[in-house]
């Protein structure tokens, strides 16, 4: 049989049961998979994501050692919160050697939703290309994109594409596909020029920044004056690191 690969363009259109034979991947471009991938990359211990804000404090007040406290509502940083979700924020400084309790308004909620998956990957345009030497040989692969309150976002949906793609060209597969797969991955080709869309020439942030402009989340960062972070989560390949998700203690750490 060919290997599977399924894109969900949002949580509620796939089951928990039904992700639970395979590697599930998380995107939230805009901004929570971005943001933990530089907090892993700025020497983050561990990141314990958390649906509620209530959660996010009874689990800092619990842990010792340095704890961080991120994370937002709304798009900004929640009120007695050391960090908001803004990518820039999460240096080595303030994050090396520390947990961090974190929750958002979409990402952590679609991290919860993959809870009885094997594996759960977490991916972004930063660390695209580890994402997929990391999927090569899973025999299923299901990508959950995060969405926007509820609704389709195009910056998950793009890096979606851009996953499957680089699955079928670098890994030579034929995979099986659902719809929303097959959809992803032409939208992506369609959106650049096709060196570029298809790896042969460097895909420069100044192109992709105007797409994540566009997408749901993009006009919300835009609307609380965060356009920087567009910038930040345009920067394709900028780190090496596979965040894990472990259901089992509710915790991730660099895979």
């Amino acid at each position: 049989m060919p290997p599977l690969l399924h894109v969900y363009a949002l949580p509620h259109l796939v089951q928990p049961e039904e992700l639970a034979g395979g590697t599930v991947v998380v995107i939230d471009v805009l901004r929570a998979t971005t943001t933990i991938c530089h907090a892993v990359a700025a020497g983050v211990d561990e990141v314990i994501p958390c649906l509620e804000v209530e959660e996010a404090l009874a689990t800092a007040e619990s842990l010792s050692g340095k704890v961080v406290l991120g994370g937002e509502r709304k798009g900004v940083r929640i009120d007695g919160f050391d960090l908001g979700n803004s990518p820039g924020e999460y240096t080595p400084d303030r994050l090396d050697g520390a947990t961090l309790a974190f929750t958002t308004t979409n990402g952590t909620r679609a991290m919860h939703h993959a809870h009885l998956a094997p594996r759960v990957l977490l991916a972004a345009f930063v660390n695209a290309s580890a994402v997929v030497q990391a999927l090569l040989d899973e025999p299923q692969v299901y990508i959950l994109c995060s969405g926007t309150c509820d609704q389709y976002s195009e910056d998950d949906v793009l890096l979606a594409g851009m996953l499957v793609e680089r699955l079928e060209r670098i890994g030579g597969f034929s995979y099986a596909q659902n719809a929303q797969a097959a959809t992803a991955r032409e939208y992506w080709l369609h959106s650049f020029p096709l060196p570029k869309a298809m790896g042969a020439e460097s895909l420069e942030p100044e192109l992709l920044v105007p797409k994540l402009r566009l997408s749901a989340g993009g006009r919300n960062l835009i609307a609380v004056g965060l356009e920087d972070d567009l910038v930040d989560a345009a920067q394709i390949d900028r780190f090496d690191c596979v965040p894990e998700y472990y259901p089992a203690t509710g915790r991730i750490r660099p895979a």
